[in-house]
């Protein structure tokens, strides 16, 4: 089931199904992608309709952000629960080291993508991680011609958005069968050059504080949050009309 929220179409899993679904999606044989939509993201889409139509057209869309799940719950569409990106890539690490899938990551700083290639074939015996390459590139072109020659089956789409998004669904059909997540800084997080938010700060419902506290260069965008939350609300209002 799809839920609504802001024009965004979220599907409504649980961590575990979000989990069962990538693998499938995973062994399909066909591209696929896969977005994480906080409600940053969403409320850009909202002005941005070539990002809210890459949001749409993923295989698999989950609520990244708690936001996002009480927004949906405001608007009488429930979902299950939060499905953090970093956690739905962690869980599908073990499948695709156990299937003996191949692993490409792409993104965050020079070097970041190579420290965190090197960090998760610690973390998971048997993972085998076919290329990696930052995200400071111009051109898709250099960086497809890197990715089909690797022969991935998954690549970790870490640009950040609506970069990420928009590069998933224009290369869709030009990396071969691969499985691709838009991950945003779960790069720097492998690499162990950011740390996510304590396990209480989590359980709150208050890791995007953290990030804001630890973070301060994203206290630039923290203004997207409020008008977020003011959209959500013209949303209830007009479906009560």
């Amino acid at each position: 089931m799809k839920v609504d929220v802001l024009g965004v179409q979220i599907d409504a899993v649980t961590p575990s199904e979000a989990l069962d679904v990538a693998c499938r999606l995973m062994r399909s044989g066909s591209p696929r992608y896969v977005v994480t939509p906080n409600p940053e993201i969403i409320h850009a889409a909202t002005a941005d309709p070539q990002l809210r139509q890459s949001l749409n057209g993923a295989d698999l869309s989950v609520a990244d952000g708690i936001g996002v799940v009480r927004a949906a719950k405001k608007l009488g569409r429930p979902l299950p629960s939060r499905v953090p990106g970093v956690e739905l890539a962690q869980g599908l690490l073990a499948y695709i080291a156990a299937e003996g899938k191949r692993l490409f990551l792409l993104g965050g700083k020079p070097l970041v993508a190579e420290k965190a290639a090197g960090e998760l074939a610690k973390r998971h015996a048997g993972l085998n991680i076919c290329g990696h390459c930052h995200g400071y590139f111009k051109e898709d072109t250099p960086i497809i011609e890197k990715i089909r020659l690797a022969a991935p089956d998954v690549i970790f789409v870490c640009l950040g958005s609506p970069l990420q998004e928009l590069f998933m669904a224009r290369n869709l059909r030009h990396v071969g069968s691969a499985l691709m997540l838009g991950l945003g800084g779960a790069i720097d997080i492998f690499a162990g050059t950011k740390k996510r938010a304590p396990a209480l700060f989590r359980g709150a419902g208050l890791e995007w504080l953290y990030r804001f506290a630890t973070q301060p260069s994203r206290l630039a965008r923290a203004g997207a949050l409020p008008r977020f939350a003011r959209a959500v609300n013209a949303q209830k209002k007009r479906e009560r009309l």
